[in-house]
């Protein structure tokens, strides 16, 4: 199988570029992306547990492989929610899935995004990684209208090798990120 379009880019682009921009002395400083995770809250599971299913079969379809329903860690009475209990959904994906995804969310997804000017480049955490949070499920072309009952959102967190938020937002630039930059 070959490799994805993005892959490509980063190694035979992206690389060079950046090892020149920040003055790398070897190939292996460059900062690269290791995996992406997207999460899915679902705080109406507390009454519906198919609401969980639901969302683990729509992550599935998106990411292209199998969703986990994450679990409660502590209780909460006021929420009537138990340790335990299935609140949400998450995958993650690396190596070549992950480049796919990437391209798909960036070429097909994010312009689907009604009045889209770009995203926000505040998500960074200051140790070099993105989270994205995407509000409705239905940009994704493998998601069909008809089926889906509720719209929900979901947490995309891009995690890289970066060391700062700077070389982190350099290299999902490169990659094609469109952020809505107000300095840049």
């Amino acid at each position: 199988m070959a490799n994805p379009r993005v892959k490509d880019r980063y190694m035979a682009e992206i690389v060079p570029a950046m090892k020149e921009k920040f003055q790398y002395s070897s190939v292996m400083e460059v900062p690269k992306l290791t995996k992406i995770v997207i999460n899915k809250g679902i705080g109406a599971a507390v009454a519906d547990k198919k609401l969980v299913d639901q969302g683990v079969e729509e992550l599935s379809l998106i990411a292209g492989q199998k969703a986990v329903a994450t679990k409660a860690k502590t209780s909460v009475s006021n929420f009537k929610l138990r340790e335990g209990m299935p609140i949400g959904a998450k995958v993650t994906l690396r190596g070549n899935r992950m480049y796919e995804f990437l391209d798909r969310l960036m070429t097909i997804a994010l312009p689907r995004v009604r009045d889209f000017k770009g995203v926000n480049d505040k998500g960074f955490d200051g140790r070099g990684n993105y989270t994205l949070g995407v509000t409705e499920q239905i940009i994704f072309p493998e998601i069909s209208i008809e089926k889906v009952n509720k719209i929900s959102g979901m947490d995309i967190t891009f995690v890289t090798s970066a060391k700062t938020d700077e070389e982190s937002f350099a290299l999902l630039k490169a990659f094609g990120m469109p952020f809505i930059n107000k300095n840049n």
